[in-house]
């Protein structure tokens, strides 16, 4: 199963994290399948793939909760209905 979560990056102190779409049973800093995004919490900053973010959520990937309240905000999910619902009615 594939999970999108965060991995650790930058400094001591000053973490940074980057989302990943990544194999459940690797450890956090473990070898990812693709990276999907960019969250910095410190100042509060999110750059994101949307269309790789798509990709994985429509083969089922499952967010962690961190990742989920990330995409939440970002309206990626709103996107996602809006794929699938074109599909049903082509």
């Amino acid at each position: 199963m594939v999970k999108l979560r965060l991995k650790r990056c930058g400094r001591k102190q000053r973490a940074v994290y980057r989302i990943v779409a990544i194999d459940v049973r690797s450890r956090r800093e473990g070898r990812d399948l693709r990276k999907v995004g960019f969250y910095d919490p410190i100042n509060n900053q999110t750059s994101l793939n949307v269309p790789a973010i798509l990709y994985f959520l429509e083969r089922g990937a499952q967010p962690t909760g961190t990742v989920y309240d990330i995409l939440k905000k970002a309206e990626v999910f709103k996107e996602l209905c809006l794929n699938i619902n074109k599909r049903k009615f082509n």
